[in-house]
This record gives C-alpha cells, structure tokens and sequence, in this order.
C-alpha cells in the first residue's frame, strides 16, 4: 500500500484537469488554451496550471501596472547614466523618489523633480484597484464570499495611507515613500527616527501582535490538518457540518495544548481577523503620526507607556563646579 507523505510527497495526488464552471453571459471567454499540471508544484499540492481568465478588469490592471513598473525601471536606469551593468549592480539602492517639499500637493511639476513619481503612482494605484475590482467580481460571479476582496482591501488602505491620505494630511507628496527596495527600508528607518520611534507607536504594537498572531495561528492551523491527515482530516467541509475522528481529534489536541477549543470554521476566521488588522492597525499607525503625535517616545512618557531615563550618569560640564588642579606625586604631572 502506498504511503503518502505531505511535505516530500512519494506520490502525487491529481484529479482530472477541470476547466471550470460554465460562466453567464456577462463574462467574457475565458482565454483558451490547455491546461496542465506542474510536477515541481505538485511537490506541494495538487498544481494545476490554467485556464486563465483575466477579462477586461484583469487586462487593464496588468496594462497599467506594467506601464507604472516601465517608469519606474526607467528611471532608475536613467539614474546609473543606462548603463545595464550598473543597473543590475545597483537595483537593489536605485528608487525613484518623491517630489520635492516645495512642490507641496501640485500635481503638475518638472518630471524630474517627482512629476515621475506622480505619474507612476498613478498607473500604479488605478492598476490595484481595477485587481481589487477584479477580485469582487470574481467572487460574485462564482457565488463566493467578499472575504478575500475585504482582505486585499486592508492591504490597500495601507498602500492609500503610505503614498496619498498621509501625505495629504501632512500637505506634501514629499512625506510619501518612495519606489524602490532598500531606499523604502531606508525611508521607515528615518520616519522612525524622525517621530520618535515607532515602537512607541500603540497601533505599531497591534500591528506586531496581530502579525505574529497570524503567523503562529496559520502554522499551528496547517499543522493540526496535516497532523490528521491520515483520518481525511483534509476534507474540511465534510468535518465541519459532520464531524469526524479527525475534527474530534483536532479540537482536542487544541484543547490540551491551547487551552480553547478551535474548529474547522472558527480558525480560518481567527487566522482571517488576525491577518487582515496587520495592515489595518499599521495604516492607522502610519497616518497619526505627524499628524496627530509628533514624537512616540515623548508621548509614551507621558503616558506612562516608558519610564524617563534617570538623571544620574554624564555630568553636564557647565553645571560641574571648577576644582583645583591636582599634581601627581614623585611626577610632577599635573591631572
């Protein structure tokens, strides 16, 4: 009898190749061609690759997020004199920045003092939310829940809250962040630095705790299932409405091991609260600060959220009274 293992599988567990549900009218075709299975992905699960289906939201979405990528590549390769090598060399440090303070909130200014920046964040922001669209619509149509287009949502606000409510709010395009990798972790690095730092920032914190909560909640959540796997507790819906050994065997280990009971409903929408409040408590971290608290550490003292630091160590010299010289015996030396 052949054994099945989860994470390097002996075999591979495939259905037939399915196409999908007939679409209603109000759909476009979805695009043709044949589907096939990945042997590399299927290391990891049933990995059936196409039928795509994009429709007229999905291709203008990737038109546009390709036009916002070209200008940004762009000028990053103008910024190394489009040399290619240096381009590669660099691309990590390469950014294209936002606009200069004096320019404020115009939104018409020399494209090399961030009229750029403007334009790809533009494309950028109509390409995410025609993939936002996307993901309702989809959903509707098949007759599934809102809950993943409510997920990407929070993810949005906080993309909303980096590049255009903030910056608003603070009345310059300058406080938004710019493109790139290392110049974007460079850019919190010094708004840390800049407000006092953030790890005095309470929606900081929430941010950190939901993030960490997800993480565990998920892995603990895809452990138990693989843990029962070997009673079909990979079957959820049936051991949701029916449960089995392997949903009584779950809750219990749970139990023991957590302290509270977990079912096979309730931890998806545990791992769902938990990951969606990440971007959600960070975008209002974000945005009340310089807006509403000018330095975390100043406003945590005052709350007693950290103690002051005590006045005892370094001398201020000024206020050191002079004394007089002291010589050094058999020396002569003065110290």
């Amino acid at each position: 009898m052949a054994e099945y293992q989860y994470l390097f599988t002996r075999m591979e567990v495939r259905g037939p190749l399915y196409k999908g549900i007939a679409l209603d009218p109000s759909n476009e075709d979805r695009v043709t061609g044949s589907a096939t299975f990945s042997h590399l992905l299927g290391k990891l699960g049933d990995a059936q690759l196409g039928p795509i289906y994009l429709g007229t939201a999905g291709v203008l979405s990737l038109l546009f997020g390709f036009i916002a990528i070209e200008i940004m590549g762009l000028n990053m390769l103008a910024s190394v004199n489009w040399n290619p090598v240096l381009f590669i060399r660099n691309f990590f440090w390469l950014a294209l920045e936002p606009p200069l303070p004096q320019h404020g909130l115009r939104l018409f200014m020399p494209l090399h003092e961030g009229g750029w920046w403007l334009m790809a964040g533009f494309f950028l922001t109509l390409s995410i939310f025609l993939w936002l669209y996307r993901t309702y619509r989809r959903a509707d149509q098949l007759g599934l829940g809102s809950h993943t287009f409510w997920a990407f949502a929070a993810v949005v606000w906080l993309y909303l809250v980096l590049g255009f409510i903030r910056p608003i709010f603070m009345g310059s395009w300058s406080e938004a962040v710019p493109f790139g990798i290392f110049p974007h972790l460079d850019w919190t690095a010094a708004f840390s630095i800049r407000y006092g730092n953030l790890f005095y920032n309470p929606f900081h914190a929430l941010s950190i705790v939901f993030l960490y909560g997800s993480v565990l909640l998920f892995a603990m959540h895809g452990a138990t299932i693989l843990a029962v796997g070997r009673f079909g507790g990979e079957r959820e819906v049936e051991q949701t409405v029916d449960r089995g050994t392997a949903a009584e065997r779950a809750a219990l280990f749970w139990r023991w091991t957590m302290g509270f009971n977990a079912t096979y409903e309730s931890i998806h929408r545990w791992g769902w609260w938990f990951a969606v409040l990440v971007p959600i408590t960070g975008g209002i971290g974000i945005l009340v600060t310089g807006t509403l608290v000018d330095n975390w550490y100043l406003w945590a003292m005052d709350r007693g959220f950290v103690a002051s630091y005590p006045t005892y160590g370094t001398l201020d010299p000024l206020l050191t009274p002079t004394l007089p010289p002291v010589t050094a015996p058999n020396t002569g030396a003065v110290r």
